[in-house]
């Protein structure tokens, strides 16, 4: 009896894991709202008068300019494709209503509803807003992955994985220090 416990109890943990990742992430987009709701209604979680760039039209900076208005870890990030530190982003742990927007050039890519705990140590989402990024396949760690980038300043923010919760199965794995989050009560 206790054998078929224990059977069953492993059997059923992974289901169990993958609901609470999910009841955590519907939770967050109001689980009424589809995917595709969520993506057609993000400025409901943007502020009034926010600081934000709706425009995806590109941004062209030099080298050096980039260097003036990003902070070193930025630049390295978003302009040299680096990546941060796993749990060193206080935007990891950001769960209030808002914007995730880049750091870069202040496009809106994530609503806070779209945000769910991965575990990994990054911001990462189950979604996007749409058309914000480009994506290319990326072999640096010898097997591909798919890298994306703001379309409109061309910065680095992560890869997507196909190992993230439903609705979508997507982990867009950021890194926080290319992000800039707009509380939705914020008037900045």
């Amino acid at each position: 009896m206790k054998r078929r416990m224990l059977l069953t109890g492993m059997a059923v943990a992974p289901l169990t894991i993958a609901l609470a990742r999910f009841g955590h992430a519907a939770e967050r987009a109001g689980a009424t709202m589809s995917v595709e709701e969520l993506q057609k209604n993000w400025k409901m979680y943007l502020a009034e008068s926010a600081d934000v760039v709706l425009s995806t039209e590109p941004l062209k900076r030099s080298e050096a300019e980039w260097k003036q208005v990003l902070t070193p870890e930025q630049f390295d990030v978003l302009r040299r494709e680096g990546t941060e530190r796993s749990f060193t982003s206080p935007l990891n742990d950001e769960k209030r209503p808002g914007v995730f927007v880049c750091a870069g050039c202040s496009l809106p890519l994530f609503t806070s509803a779209m945000k769910f705990d991965s575990g990994t140590g990054w911001p990462s989402f189950f979604t996007t807003i749409p058309d914000a990024f480009t994506t290319k396949r990326d072999f640096k760690l010898i097997w591909p992955r798919t890298e994306y980038h703001c379309v409109r300043c061309g910065g680095h923010h992560g890869h997507v994985f196909d190992d993230g919760p439903p609705p979508t199965g997507q982990r867009w794995c950021n890194n926080g220090v290319a992000l800039r989050f707009v509380l939705k009560g914020d008037k900045v």
